[in-house]
C-alpha cells in the first residue's frame, strides 16, 4: 500500500536569524559570539546583549566595571566614547570571524 504525500505541510523549524553585532554592525559567526552584560553582573545587571568577542573584550579593556554601570550602561552611551568609536571604525572594515588580541588601557594602571 503507497503512502499518500503530504502537501502543504508547514515545517516547525525555522531558521535562527543571523545576529549583528549592535557595536560593529557585521554579523557575528556562532564562535565569536559573546554575552555583554550591559550593566554588570557584578553590580546586578541582569540584560545581556550579543556582541563579537573582539567588540566585547575592548569594552572591558577600556572600561572598569564602575564606569559601565554609571555610565556606558547602553550601546548608544558606549558609542559616544571617542575611543570605542575609533575602535568600531576600526574594526567594521575586518571579515565577520576576524579576532585579534586586546590590549588593555594605559587608564587603568
Amino acid at each position: 500500500m503507497m503512502r499518500k504525500h503530504k502537501q502543504g505541510i508547514v515545517s516547525w523549524y525555522q531558521q535562527p536569524k543571523p545576529e549583528i553585532c549592535p557595536l560593529c554592525g557585521r554579523l557575528i559567526p556562532e564562535d565569536q559570539r559573546d554575552e555583554h552584560h550591559l550593566v554588570p553582573k557584578s553590580r546586578g545587571g541582569r540584560r545581556t546583549q550579543y556582541l563579537h568577542r573582539i567588540c566585547h573584550r575592548q569594552i572591558h579593556a577600556l572600561f572598569t566595571e564602575a564606569e559601565l554601570e554609571k555610565s556606558y550602561s547602553t550601546i548608544d552611551e558606549l558609542l559616544r566614547h571617542p575611543e570605542i568609536g575609533k575602535f568600531v571604525t576600526w574594526v567594521a572594515k575586518k571579515p565577520p570571524g576576524f579576532y585579534d588580541g586586546t590590549k588593555r588601557s594605559n587608564r587603568h594602571r
